[in-house]
């Protein structure tokens, strides 16, 4: 799913690197100042000091996603949000530079605006998937110089060892880097006839035709008056036990029909199996073949 820049957001971007770029470097102990000023007193002016001198990390780090297909400008607004989350959580005297602080905040902002907005399909949901997502092409180019154009069985098990995921994990991450979203009305050719086929013309539906679900309802029917007819040859107990272990969702069991009925369990399966025979026979009368029917009694 590509973004293109309009030719005006092309100059604001170049016109915001260009003046990211004129601001010196901080040096440590000036950073640590600022940070302190920021943390302890509240310093907003200290904050953008701080802040400004490291949107040119921001810009760095951007340009390192820009074969996403998302708008630049975006990207940069991310890393921009993920610098001033940075900015909130930093602690100078940890004795960590803000820079390699900040580059995590920056990357993880820009990262998951990516995974929100490059496809209409979730993507990344996890952790593993995640680094599966950025890390896919880099290792896709060490397979055979980056010359393969679809990964082999034993490709995808490399990939998988390298960042311990799945080997299915990289097979539907890559299909979907190699495919990105289509839309379903979109013509399956550039065909300028007017009995266009589209894309979601040729998608499989799993639901029964009319004639199959006619067929079925009347076989249901059918099996229904089989049955209901077979059961009239039970006496009530053998009835009774049927209805409740056969007949039913939450089938009761030998023990408690057999509380019920004032006999023993042992009883009960004797009975039941008795009963089944009878059903049988009186199945066999009306349906050559009870098995076949659907009838398994």
């Amino acid at each position: 799913m590509a973004h293109m820049d309009t030719p005006e957001t092309q100059r604001a971007n170049r016109r915001y690197m260009k003046r990211a770029m004129t601001v010196p470097l901080l040096d440590e102990q000036n950073e640590f100042e600022l940070a302190r000023r920021w943390k302890d007193k509240g310093d907003e002016q200290a904050l953008h000091e701080l802040t400004r001198a490291y949107m040119r990390l921001v810009i760095s780090l951007a340009t390192r996603f820009r074969n996403y297909g998302l708008p630049y400008g975006d990207l940069i607004q991310e890393g921009n949000v993920g610098l001033m989350q940075a900015a909130a959580r930093f602690e100078p005297e940890r004795g960590v530079r803000f820079s390699t602080y900040a580059s995590w905040w920056i990357r993880a902002a820009i990262q998951d605006y990516i995974l929100r907005n490059w496809s209409i399909v979730r993507t990344g949901t996890t952790a593993a998937h995640k680094s599966l997502f950025f890390n896919l092409r880099r290792l896709r180019a060490l397979i055979d110089n980056g010359t393969r154009q679809n990964l082999t069985e034993e490709d995808r098990i490399f990939i998988a060892r390298r960042l311990g995921v799945g080997a299915s994990d990289v097979a539907t991450i890559d299909a979907r880097l190699m495919t990105g979203d289509r839309s379903l009305n979109a013509a399956v050719s550039d065909s300028s006839s007017e009995n266009l086929t589209e894309w979601q013309d040729l998608l499989p539906c799993d639901r029964p035709l009319p004639d199959e679900e006619v067929m079925e309802r009347h076989d249901s029917e059918q099996r229904a008056q089989w049955i209901e007819g077979a059961l009239e040859s039970l006496n009530a107990r053998e009835l009774t036990i049927i209805r409740e272990r056969r007949l039913r969702d939450d089938a009761a069991t030998l023990e408690t029909l057999g509380t019920r009925l004032g006999i023993s369990k042992e009883r009960v399966r004797q009975i039941e199996h008795t009963a089944l025979k009878k059903l049988r026979l009186a199945l066999l009368d009306k349906v050559p073949d009870p098995e076949e029917a659907g009838l398994l009694v």
